[in-house]
């Protein structure tokens, strides 16, 4: 992400924030004459003690000095949460790391983590890099979603399989409602790795392969482990409720563990012992 995308992306979020805080939220009156959703630029501006020309800058996305006192000030009048802190941070103090990689450079799974993964057997578990791209699954989550080895290398990211294969959108209940916490997921590590060009050249490429996506990335989520309440309708195994924890794995590889457990009382875990026992 060069500097131009970065302050691009900077002035999106802080737009998309200001419009999800309500006046009554920060004990401000509605008023009259309110045309929009949301605070006023010059209401922020008020709320963090800066001027209104200062912070229409910084949200016009200009390239303009800030320190961590006054992103700090923004981050408390936007009323940020901890994930979306660090993103106005990284975003505005160029703390992107730039560390680029391949699919070409495997990424290799070490035995406790294999161990881990295989041993939770009623549990479909994916693990993710920080491109999203998936380098370790078990049995229990090829037959709740699909075989990962049946897909080629290079197409085995779990953000662009969410919208371009059948079987996760008709999987998911509520489809939106699952691909919004992977989005969220998905938003730290821009945040984080924005010097990493990748991240904006498949950006690009989703918005114009997949009009929903945009929808859905436009609106600013950010999270680095939502735990998600989800409901699938498996053909075969009809219902089944997960809740879905997402874990980042400690050490320097950046991977994550995307745990689906199954919920008690809703025989969730029966069904998937039946999908894998008898093969189906």
């Amino acid at each position: 992400m060069n500097s131009e995308t970065r302050l691009q992306a900077l002035s999106e979020f802080l737009k998309t924030r200001r419009s999800k805080i309500h006046p009554h939220m920060v004990g401000l009156p509605m008023g009259k004459r309110r045309r929009t959703p949301g605070l006023r630029r010059e209401e922020v501006a008020h709320l963090a003690a800066v001027s209104t020309t200062w912070y229409t800058w910084l949200e016009q996305g200009r390239d303009i000095k800030v320190s961590a006192s006054v992103l700090d000030a923004i981050s408390n009048a936007l009323l940020l949460k901890p994930d979306e802190k660090k993103y106005l941070f990284a975003l505005a103090l160029e703390e992107g790391v730039k560390n680029e990689f391949s699919l070409e450079e495997e990424t290799l799974i070490n035995p406790s983590l294999n161990k881990i993964l295989q041993e939770l057997q009623y549990c479909p578990t994916i693990i993710s890099d920080r491109h999203c791209h998936i380098v370790g699954w078990n049995k229990a989550a090829a037959h709740v979603f699909l075989d990962f080895d049946h897909i080629p290398l290079e197409e085995r990211n779990l953000i662009r399989l969410l919208f371009a294969r059948k079987e996760f959108r008709s999987l998911a209940v509520n489809w939106a409602h699952f691909v919004k916490g992977f989005l969220a997921i998905f938003r730290t590590y821009y945040g984080q790795y924005f010097a990493d060009k990748w991240y904006s050249q498949f950006i690009e490429e989703m918005e114009q392969n997949y009009p929903e996506f945009q929808q859905l990335w436009n609106q600013g989520e950010v999270s680095s482990a939502p735990e998600v309440l989800i409901e699938f309708r498996h053909a075969k195994a009809g219902k089944m409720v997960f809740s879905l924890t997402s874990l980042q794995v400690q050490g320097d590889t950046d991977l994550r563990c995307s745990v689906y457990t199954p919920v008690d009382d809703t025989r969730t875990e029966d069904k998937l012992k039946r999908l894998i026992e008898n093969n189906i």
